[in-house]
């Protein structure tokens, strides 16, 4: 009697990775830096002889870093998940780590189902050294932290968030979002900024580190950014922070 085919199942996979090699997450026109995408979906080819598309939580940008986004995709696997992920980790470059893998419910979207995310910001006082510098955004001008903080509680809470995204989008698509953390904490010659929301608009956590360090810099005041908040419109108050200093660090399920 013949082996029974294995059926198809939906696969929730978390993943990390250094995204500096890497043009973003979304598959891209073929280029000189390939997706993160594209990588993964190749290896996915290769174990399962066909073309397995994963959906992810959300896109991040070239440069960007991941120590916890979540992807899911739907395959046939007569084997249990340790060796999935033992099969997925031993043909993806160095650069990506795929930290688990496990069966889910046929409903699960690993960008429907979200019910939040957590990104991390991560600025260095000065020159940071090599091992460092990949992974931060070196200032160089003396940041004044409590102001920071100041203007962080002003953008904690549920607001139209506008003014800080680069979203080009449908109009009709709202740009309101529940902002739960916004916190800085200073050690040594690091700040960290954890952002933690029910969802993220395009470059946004990027746009509040950015007015952020103009408030620690002097260039802006917490009540500018509370005016810029209320304003609704993108201006060249905000600065986009380089993408190397953040990192998604988590996404939430209920």
């Amino acid at each position: 009697m013949s082996e029974a085919s294995p059926k198809t199942q939906r696969w929730k996979c978390v993943c990390a990775y250094d995204g500096a090699g890497f043009a973003g997450w979304q598959s891209q026109v073929p280029g000189e830096r390939p997706a993160l995408q594209d990588v993964i979906e190749a290896r996915l080819q290769v174990l399962f002889k066909r073309l397995v598309r994963i959906h992810a939580s959300g896109r991040t940008d070239a440069g960007v870093h991941a120590l916890g986004q979540v992807f899911h995709f739907d395959a046939e696997w007569r084997h249990g998940p340790e060796k999935l992920l033992a099969a997925l980790r031993s043909g993806l470059p160095p650069t990506i780590q795929i930290k688990s893998a496990r069966v889910v419910a046929a409903d699960f979207h690993a960008r429907f189902k979200a019910t939040g995310k957590r990104y991390e910001y991560h600025i260095h006082l000065g020159d940071a050294d090599p091992f460092q510098r990949p992974y931060c955004w070196p200032v160089f001008r003396p940041l004044d932290v409590a102001a920071m903080q100041r203007a962080a509680a002003v953008l904690q809470g549920k607001h139209d968030f506008k003014a800080f995204t680069a979203e080009n989008g449908s109009e009709r698509e709202s740009t309101v979002r529940d902002v739960r953390r916004l916190e800085i904490v200073k050690r040594g010659r690091r700040i960290k900024i954890t952002a933690e929301a029910d969802g993220f608009m395009y470059k946004m956590v990027r746009s509040l580190a950015g007015v952020l360090v103009a408030v620690g810099e002097g260039k802006l005041t917490p009540a500018q950014v509370k005016d810029i908040l209320a304003s609704a419109k993108r201006t060249a108050l905000v600065q986009t922070a380089p993408p190397q200093g953040l990192f998604l660090v988590k996404v939430f399920y209920s």
